[in-house]
């Protein structure tokens, strides 16, 4: 069973939080991370793109020239594929590119990007993060404090946090958010976790 030291703002150790094998030590598993990624990144698409075929084009009501006699070759209207102008064969139509993943597949995906980055040392828990105004230096601090700030950070709370995020927003390779509102995708980005203990246990909770 991993365990990991739970700090408060000021970088010191508070205690020492048991985590559960089935969530922070699986076995890996790769091609789930892959398979959900996939199918993240595919329904971020619009699928908006059209092409005009020849039914579509306007114009070319009209025969061009009579069937036989003039020495070219028979044509029926100026909008074919042929002529310049005319209708695109086989071109792009509006589509869905969204992919279907089971609900298990995310949660083992979820398992294992936590497993990696706990085995790497790579998930910093604090016991609470509050901060007393939304200036950018006062989560830079606390960031320094842990030494993330060369790294790209997902800074994770349970709850919506208005100082928090306001001063997160204007730090390169910091992000913050909430658990709910995290995927697979985003997590994917952070070589650094800062979550709190209340989230490093919700993830046990909903993930086992």
């Amino acid at each position: 069973m991993p365990s990991i030291a739970v700090f408060n703002q000021t970088g010191e150790q508070v205690k020492k939080l048991e985590l559960s094998d089935a969530v922070y030590a699986v076995t890996p598993n790769m091609q789930a991370v892959y398979d959900v990624v996939y199918a993240q990144r595919a329904s971020l698409r619009q699928g908006t793109h059209d092409t005009k075929n020849r039914t579509e084009v306007s114009g070319g009501g009209r025969k061009p020239w009579r069937q036989k006699g003039t020495g070219r070759a028979r044509q029926g209207s100026i909008r074919a594929p042929q002529w310049r102008g005319g209708g695109i064969v086989f071109g792009p139509t509006p589509r869905s590119y969204a992919v279907k993943v089971n609900k298990k597949v995310v949660k083992v995906a979820l398992k294992n990007l936590l497993t990696n980055r706990i085995s790497n040392n790579n998930i910093v828990v604090v016991d609470k993060i509050e901060l007393e105004d939304n200036k950018t230096k006062s989560l830079v601090q606390v960031l320094e404090t842990f030494k993330t700030m060369d790294k790209k950070t997902i800074v994770i709370t349970e709850e919506e946090n208005f100082n928090l995020s306001l001063a997160g927003r204007n730090i390169p390779n910091v992000y913050v958010q909430t658990r709910n509102h995290l995927s697979v995708l985003d997590l994917i980005n952070g070589e650094v976790y800062v979550m709190t203990e209340e989230v490093a246990k919700k993830y046990e909770e909903e993930l086992q």
